[in-house]
């Protein structure tokens, strides 16, 4: 006989066989009275109308679908209310940091930035500043629209003059250089703009056209393009490419012979004055045929440029003016003094110089400053001018005879050398002797040299020796000692040039053959591989010149040639 088990004991043994979360799940749904939720993508098919027995139901068209439930107004009240507490929490934290600070900083950030205390998105605002509002139908992107908007306005000048506006004029008739361009009587008055072409015109016309140096094309490439071709260059190419030493060394100078300067226009007469032209890439060559003539440098043909006759007048010397506008030129036996100005093409012949009562002008020199013209006269007379208007300053008097003179690199000091083996230094203001010392071992001096730094003065003599000393010594001592003393010269040394760098000193003597040599400095010694004794196609040497970034240097001779050479250690003209 079966005992009976009671139900409610049936009941519980079978929750304890159930797993937790079921029966916590089961209690709850008890209670409420509700049917356990399932999830929505796990419902039969049949309540989705798919059943055995029943059709299938299409989907309701969009339009009978009905809208997603918008939030309701108690949302939005809620969310307006977390934006106030956050914000209201800044301003608490903000306020915290503020009572920390010192008042002096308070005070600089509000006038830096404002006052900001209660909105700051007005700050924001305000570091981001304005923005151009673009159309709405423009095709570019938002990142192209932002980047847009970030610039600043154009802002208008804040004052304007009136008379920028109106054209200046210029008196053509008042001024003697400016009447000679006038092509009729109706250019009186000329605008500053019209006056500019003209002297364009003149200038090209005296110039035989426009020069190479003169000419402004350029090649217009992309910065991306020049970086990718030097890029390519240098992967295509080896080599070494450390960077040498910006000095020049001693023992051998890197040099390349060209052809000769006056090519072009060939001539049997010696050469008296060889000299670059201060700022353009132009050569002068002057010599005893009556003829100045300027070419242009390329170191290949050198073609011509100009040629001016002057006639019965051999030129013993001739030179630019500093600014390179003029060239001035003596003869041999005449005392008139030419200036060519070479922007208006004419020559100028000054016939006498108030005051100066020399019956030969030969040898003269020019500031590098561009302000004086220094003229060696007989019976020991430096005779001083204003290089504007070629008019007697004063003169100085040495004993003996001027042998040779020059001005300092200040063009604040004049060195002469006299004919008994003094050099004697003047002041130009006061013209007032400074110093006189005697050059060492010299019986009488042939030229002399300072150079470009103001740190040497070279010395040549008669008997070939050239004593090189330190500028100041010769400023303070009556008998200062050289530095060094070149003894490569046995003949007189009548020709010392420095070139711009000073790391070049050219000596020669005119009285033999080959008597040229360049001293590099400041080791004080000689190049060996200059001139090349085998060739000795030099001749003898009358005159020197190195261009003004010492990429070239040339020498005239008396067989009419001014030999020219290029210095590899320099990449400039």
């Amino acid at each position: 006989m079966r005992s009976e088990v009671p139900r409610e004991r049936l009941r519980f043994s079978s929750n304890l066989t159930m797993p937790p979360e079921r029966r916590r799940r089961m209690k709850l749904d008890r209670r409420t009275g509700a049917k356990p939720k399932r999830k929505p993508g796990t419902r039969p098919d049949w309540k989705a109308g798919a059943g055995p027995g029943r059709p299938s139901q299409k989907p309701a068209p969009s339009s009978q679908r009905k809208p997603p439930a918008r939030p309701s107004a108690a949302a939005a009240a809620i969310a307006v209310a977390a934006a106030e507490e956050e914000r209201r929490l800044r301003q608490r934290n903000r306020l915290t940091l503020e009572e920390d600070k010192p008042a002096v900083e308070r005070c600089l950030e509000e006038l830096v930035f404002g006052d900001v205390e209660n909105d700051e998105d007005a700050l924001l605002r305000r570091l981001r500043g304005p923005r151009v509002q673009g159309h709405e139908d423009s095709g570019d992107s938002e990142v192209e629209n932002e980047a847009k908007g970030n610039f600043p306005p154009q802002k208008k000048p804040v004052w304007v003059d009136e008379d920028d506006e109106d054209e200046e004029m210029v008196d053509m008739m008042n001024n003697r250089f400016r009447k000679d361009m006038m092509k009729n009587a109706s250019e009186s008055k000329l605008s500053k703009d019209n006056l500019k072409k003209r002297l364009k015109e003149e200038f090209q016309h005296a110039m035989g056209g426009v020069p190479a140096w003169a000419e402004t094309t350029k090649r217009t490439t992309s910065s991306d393009d020049e970086s990718e071709e030097d890029e390519d260059d240098l992967l295509q190419r080896t080599g070494n490419f450390i960077s040498t030493s910006t000095s020049l060394p001693r023992g051998i100078l890197k040099m390349k012979n060209c052809q000769p300067a006056n090519a072009e226009r060939p001539t049997v007469a010696r050469i008296s004055s060889v000299q670059f032209h201060p700022g353009a890439q132009i050569v002068m060559v002057a010599g005893l045929d009556n003829a100045v003539s300027l070419f242009q440098v390329d170191g290949k043909t050198n073609p011509k440029i100009q040629s001016i006759y002057l006639e019965r007048f051999p030129i013993f010397k001739a030179c630019f003016s500093a600014n390179g506008e003029e060239v001035l030129a003596t003869s041999t036996h005449s005392k008139v003094l030419y200036v060519y100005d070479m922007l208006a093409g004419k020559l100028i012949p000054v016939h006498q110089v108030r005051g100066l009562k020399e019956k030969i002008v030969r040898s003269f020199e020019v500031s590098s400053d561009g302000s004086f013209l220094l003229i060696n006269g007989i019976a020991g007379y430096l005779h001083l001018l204003a290089m504007k208007t070629k008019e007697l300053i004063g003169s100085m008097k040495i004993n003996g005879r001027v042998a040779a003179s020059t001005f300092s690199s200040d063009s604040k000091k004049v060195y002469a050398s006299s004919g008994d083996g003094e050099v004697y230094v003047w002041d130009v203001n006061s013209r007032k002797c400074l110093n006189r010392f005697v050059d060492e071992g010299s019986l009488y001096g042939l030229s002399i040299a300072t150079s470009r730094n103001g740190q040497y003065v070279a010395c040549g003599s008669n008997c070939g020796v050239v004593n090189i000393y330190n500028q100041d010594s010769c400023l303070q001592e009556t008998n200062p000692k050289p530095i060094k003393a070149i003894m490569n010269l046995v003949t007189g040394v009548t020709s010392l040039t420095f070139n711009p760098t000073t790391e070049i000193l050219a000596i020669a003597s005119e009285k033999m053959k080959e008597a040229v040599r360049l001293v590099h400095l400041p080791s004080c010694t000689v190049f060996s591989n200059f001139p090349v004794v085998k060739k000795k196609n030099i001749s003898h040497v009358h005159t020197m010149d190195f261009s003004p970034r010492s990429g070239y240097f040339a020498l005239g001779n008396e067989k009419g040639k001014a030999l020219m050479y290029r210095l590899h250690h320099y990449s400039d003209f």
